[in-house]
This record gives structure tokens, sequence and C-alpha cells, in this order.
């Protein structure tokens, strides 16, 4: 990868380790807001060890000069976002290449950007759900569609639906790397 790759997660960060795994690299910066981080998965905990990956520990709201903190060191870094349940300040925004995968078929559901977007098109019932993967702007999951994919959720459980969401999230990721990076 030519551009230092930056990545902050809030739940497992399992996409990163895919990422990685598949195209043999680690992002140069891991930034996470987990309170626990010992759940975190046991890929990160092992890149910790490791001087390739600087590990930053966010506050549980981080501010604007907290996000400096963390991207001063970097020259036109590549930042992903992987589960990141925290909204981007728009000075941060629009100082900084974001991308986002967001699990809601925002194309064709406009009404779910936001928070679980799964659960959502599950309760209404949606025939189709889907990941987008878009440029991060100040407006929440409304910046440029890089990436979409859709499938069907008609006759699955829940769980079904977020395994399925998951695999294609990481399947996406790679694909975005492929094409953009």
């Amino acid at each position: 990868m030519k551009r230092d790759w930056i990545t902050f997660f809030s739940q497992t960060g399992s996409e990163i380790t895919n990422i990685s795994a598949f195209y043999k690299t680690v992002p140069k910066c891991i930034a996470h807001n987990k309170k626990h981080f010992e759940r975190v998965n046991p890929w990160i905990k092992q890149q910790m060890g490791k001087q390739t990956t600087r590990f930053v520990q966010l506050p549980p709201k981080p501010t604007v000069d907290d996000y400096l903190a963390v991207l001063k060191e970097y020259k036109n870094p590549l930042i992903t976002l992987h589960g990141y349940l925290r909204i981007i300040p728009k000075e941060i925004c629009e100082k900084y290449e974001i991308y986002n995968l967001h699990p809601g078929l925002i194309t064709k559901y406009p009404d779910l950007k936001g928070k679980d977007p799964q659960d959502r098109a599950f309760q209404k019932q949606y025939e189709t759900a889907g990941c987008v993967i878009h440029r991060v702007i100040p407006e929440v999951d409304s910046g440029e569609i890089m990436l979409e994919h859709e499938i069907n959720i008609r006759y699955k459980d829940l769980d079904r639906v977020y395994a399925e969401l998951h695999a294609l999230a990481s399947a996406m990721w790679i694909k975005f790397f492929k094409q953009y990076v």
C-alpha cells in the first residue's frame, strides 16, 4: 500500500483483520474507542506487540483535537471506518480522505441511514438488504457511494442476515482496496 492506512473501530475490528490477511499488510495505526479492549479480536491484540502498527485508544466522545492527535504524523493517509460508532467532526471530514462501510442499503432505502440499519431492514420486512462503502462527509451516511452490494433477506432470520452482511462487508473492503487504492 503506497499510502498510510489508518483505521478506526468501535466493535470487533474483524474487517481490519480480513483486509490485512488478504493483502498481507497491516494498518499504520488502529484507533478505537473500546471501553473493554480485552474483548477485541485476537489478531488486533497480537498486532499490539508489533512495531508496524500504532494503537490509540480514543475517549468515548472524541473531539477534533483527539482526531488530530491521532492523524497529525501521517501525510495524506487513507482512513477507513469499521463499525466505528462515532460521527466524525466536520473539520476532520474536510481535511482527510475517509471511507466508511455502512451495513444498510441506503441507495435503495434512504431511511436506513444511521445506527442499526440491518435491524430496521429486517423489522420493515424489506426483501433485500446490503452494504455501501461511501466517502465520509459531515452529514451521516451521505457521502459519495463508492461500492454497493445487495442481498436477498426474505425468509432469513436476523442472525443469518447479520452473518451474510458481515461476510459481504469484508469482501467489499477487499474490492474497494483493489479498485481505489
